[in-house]
């Protein structure tokens, strides 16, 4: 609608995003009848929408990107149907008095001053700002209500036909009562044991469709990690003193507590709190409740002096698990409830010291490694394959049968599964880095075809996949017997029950049970039975009754009047859609495609 496109354009403007005009005479990009797209016109349009495109993406859009996206075509659509529509409008003599134009305007609240009224000086920076004039604007305003009059004239007659309301009601709010009997592995007469060799493997050649694994590569690989060169590395005894006295606070830990802490909103009510406990009338559990609280919202952790602050003194004074307190705190009176006393710990340097020493060794390494990485580009550089890589330096080489979703040997890092899903035939071999820090090299070899998993590989996915079919071929047997009894009325007999669900509808959920239950049900006639299959179960699925949509219910009710507006609205627009196709059929249309690309070229 064209009030949309006013306020969005009102709204630019009183951010100060003006446009600037293209001279001082009138310069169109097009007429329609007697109307004429100016180029302001079109530069407006067109700002907006550009201003959106980049809201919606978070990102500046260059014009060549708002054309890729068509946005340049869509505004001059837009702006062509409203000049046709107030051709006719025209046309037929239909416009709006001053009144109604004054009343538009000051409906705006972007005019508005804080008393509510109009203002003067805001209505006219708002303006300025757009790059149009009252007159300009006022006209504005009068050809979208003349269009919005014209609208519903065309539109004033849709309404939503009940042959289409009620097979849409019929379909989205109709219910049905099912029932449904899961059948699992113990309903079978006999348990499934295992496959033996030969009926596994011809279990798995039948099946191999199944068991197939992606294009590949065969590439070869040298690769150095830290953990290979900590052999070679020595590090000072006083590095590793002065990393363990760096991380004293670590390794010694004062004596801690564990507390809960319960605060009370003066000294009086937690004395008295604590006069009950004492007396046995209430549990410290008892207090929290009374508070409104949880017992979590209490407990402090182990704790030490320094994390106690003034209540250090009380807590620690007691020898064994117990109430402290009443203690003033930053967050007012409060209770203490000491649960375990935690000993302080002691960890010498003779205790840690190996975990220090492969530490360092490690950052070591890294270290080496990263100085060495100029050592192996430049033999790449120089010629040296990956397996010559290997030959003179510490690395060690391999080669990898790489497929997507392989993540064990060095595929196992991401940076190598990432260099193997880019690597191609003629791709010379560079130095990467791996997430520990160590190097690695890749070279493409031949590309490796689609092809079974061995079965050594998947023996325990082949034998689960053997015993549920076998299951389920079992369960087929029992199913028909079953659905024999129901239909001649036994089923009472039967040792299996089935659950009953009634009024159910299309959006319903079976708990427990595959959604597609809900659309078998809906896709059965009354007294059929049908059966679905799961991976090692089958449900039966009987339709009992079809109920329609009971229009007393509020739900039901709600429902068909949101269908009768959603179809009102639909045919409203297609009808009012093909009123603007026909006038514009019968509407002389001019395009100025030099004034566009001149109006585009100022993005």
């Amino acid at each position: 609608m064209a009030a949309a496109f006013l306020m969005a354009l009102l709204a630019l403007s009183l951010l100060g995003f003006g446009v600037e005009g293209f001279g001082g005479r009138v310069q169109n990009v097009g007429t329609v009848g007697d109307r004429a797209i100016t180029a302001n016109q079109y530069a407006r349009a067109m700002q907006n929408e550009l201003r959106a495109l980049q809201g919606q993406f978070g990102q500046p859009i260059t014009m060549e990107q708002a054309r890729l996206f068509g946005m340049d075509q869509l505004v001059l659509e837009q702006l062509v149907t409203s000049a046709v529509l107030d051709n006719e409008a025209a046309r037929l003599g239909v416009s709006a008095g001053d009144a109604t134009v004054q009343r538009e305007i000051m409906q705006i609240p972007a005019f508005q001053g804080l008393d509510g009224q109009i203002d003067r000086e805001a209505y006219r920076f708002a303006l300025q700002n757009a790059g149009m004039n009252e007159a300009e604007f006022e006209a504005t305003i009068r050809e979208d209500v003349a269009r919005t009059i014209l609208q519903l004239s065309v539109i004033g007659g849709a309404s939503a036909p009940d042959l289409i309301v009620t097979p849409l009601m019929e379909y989205q709010a109709q219910t049905r009562d099912i029932s449904v009997t899961t059948l699992t592995a113990a309903n079978l007469p006999q348990p499934v044991g295992q496959p033996d060799a030969a009926t596994l493997q011809a279990f798995y050649d039948a099946q191999t469709d199944r068991y197939m694994q992606p294009e590949g590569k065969r590439i070869a690989y040298a690769i150095i990690t830290p953990d290979m060169l900590v052999d070679t590395l020595e590090v000072d005894e006083d590095i590793l003193r002065a990393a363990y006295e760096a991380r004293r606070a670590q390794f010694s830990q004062p004596e801690r507590r564990l507390v809960e802490r319960l605060v009370f909103p003066d000294l009086a009510s937690a004395e008295a709190a604590l006069e009950r406990l004492t007396a046995g009338d209430t549990s410290f559990e008892g207090l929290v409740a009374e508070r409104g609280l949880l017992l979590d919202d209490t407990d402090m952790g182990d704790v030490s002096r320094a994390d106690l602050g003034t209540a250090a003194e009380a807590v620690f004074a007691l020898t064994e698990p117990g109430i402290a307190g009443p203690v003033e705190t930053s967050l007012g009176p409060a209770l203490f409830r000491m649960n375990a006393i935690l000993a302080a710990q002691e960890v010498s340097f003779e205790d840690v010291r190996e975990d220090l020493q492969a530490e360092q060794l490690s950052d070591l390494a890294r270290r080496v490694l990263a100085d060495d990485y100029d050592l192996y580009e430049d033999l790449l550089a120089g010629g040296a394959t990956v397996a010559q890589l290997a030959e003179e330096t510490d690395m060690r080489s391999g080669q990898l049968e790489w497929r997507p979703g392989q993540t064990e040997g060095i595929a196992a890092y991401e940076s190598v599964r990432n260099a193997a899903q880019g690597l191609n035939a003629g791709d010379f071999a560079e130095i990467g880095f791996l997430e520990d820090g160590g190097l690695f090299a890749l070279e493409f070899i031949e590309a490796l075809p689609a092809a079974p998993r061995p079965l050594e590989d998947i023996r325990t996915q082949v034998i689960t996949d053997w015993q549920n079919q076998q299951i389920l071929d079992g369960l087929r047997l029992v199913a028909e017997d079953l659905e024999r009894a129901i239909q001649s009325g036994t089923e009472a007999d039967t040792a299996i029950a089935p659950i009953r669900f009634d009024g159910l509808r299309r959006t319903d959920f079976l708990p427990d049970l595959p959604r597609e239950l809900v659309a078998l049900g809906f896709d059965m006639e009354p007294g059929e039975i049908r059966s679905f299959n799961g991976a090692n179960r089958i449900y039966l699925v009987q339709l009992h009754a079809v109920a329609s949509p009971d229009l007393m219910l509020e739900d039901v009710a709600n429902l068909r009047a949101a269908l009768e507006v959603q179809v009102e609205q639909s045919i409203a627009q297609d009808l009012f859609g093909y009123f603007a196709a026909s006038l514009r059929q019968s509407t002389p249309i001019q395009i100025n495609q030099q004034m566009i690309d001149a109006v585009q070229a100022n993005f």
